[in-house]
């Protein structure tokens, strides 16, 4: 069964980076779309940045000119790096994939764990 794993969350002070990764586990032929979606407390999980296999991304307009996302299909990672972190960027955050095929089985809208990010002020 494949499985998104992300790490590379912590702690940080307003104004710092954190570069978050999640990468696919299994026999995988093939990825389509991944993204990041990230929740705070009290509030819905939305969306912060997706890319597409060819590398055409997406961003939040909260996010735009500070957050990166890129990949590395060779790898089946997705990374997310963020600069001028603020505290409202505090939140849980989770790596999707919208589809993953195997050699076996073709899975839809996979989900990693997630991993806190804590932006002090």
């Amino acid at each position: 069964q494949v499985q998104l794993v992300e790490s590379g969350g912590g702690l940080v002070q307003a104004g710092g980076s954190l570069r978050l990764s999640c990468a696919a586990s299994g026999v995988i032929l093939s990825i389509n779309a991944m993204g990041w979606y990230r929740q705070a407390p009290g509030k819905q999980r939305e969306l912060v940045a997706t890319i597409t296999r060819g590398g055409s991304t997406n961003y939040a307009d909260s996010v735009k000119g500070r957050f990166t996302i890129s990949r590395d299909n060779a790898k089946n990672t997705v990374y997310l790096q963020m600069n001028s972190l603020k505290p409202e960027d505090t939140a849980v955050y989770y790596c999707n994939a919208d589809r993953i095929t195997t050699l076996t089985r073709v899975e839809y809208d996979c989900w990693g764990q997630g991993t806190q990010v804590t932006v002090s002020s």
